[in-house]
């Protein structure tokens, strides 16, 4: 109830972000033309406290487990080190089993994260920070929680469309 609660708040919050919301260079033509894509990309702002339009999103899977990497575009302290904080708070909030973040970001439950919460146990979360940001490094030798972790960054590469690698 309460995930519920926060998600239809944070999507009230958004809907007038995303109308004002600068597109910059790193999508413009499909924030322009997606207005739901524009949506959870001011939501992505709110929830992670950076413009995602002038951030870089990777979301790689790897043979145990797979890497999240956030950087801006730019030289950019101020931006990096909030990235910094977002990735420890998403570990921290990971290793508890609590998904909230990537569910208010796109507004349902992420493929995955199921799994993911309840084999928290077998699931590791480390951050390392980058030159304009950091990355979260995900570990597991679990095979359900495995497959539950490339579900989740599969998602995600596809819904913030990120690169594949």
């Amino acid at each position: 109830m309460r995930l519920a609660l926060a998600v239809a708040a944070l999507a009230a919050l958004a809907r007038p972000l995303a109308a004002q919301h600068d597109h910059g260079a790193m999508h413009p033509a499909a924030a322009d033309s997606d207005t739901a894509w524009a949506a959870m990309q001011a939501r992505g702002a709110n929830v992670m406290g950076v413009d995602q339009y002038t951030s870089r999103h990777v979301f790689e899977p790897l043979a145990d487990g797979g890497r999240i990497e956030l950087q801006r575009a730019v030289d950019d302290s101020v931006g990096a080190a909030q990235i910094r904080r977002h990735l420890h708070e998403i570990a921290d909030a990971f290793a508890r089993g609590d998904f909230t973040a990537p569910a208010l970001v796109h507004l349902q439950e992420v493929p995955g994260t199921g799994t993911m919460a309840t084999r928290r146990a077998l699931i590791r979360y480390d951050v390392a920070d980058l030159p304009r940001g950091g990355e979260l490094r995900i570990t597991t030798t679990d095979p359900d929680a495995l497959a539950a972790v490339h579900a989740f960054l599969a998602f995600q590469r596809r819904e913030h469309r990120a690169p594949a690698h």
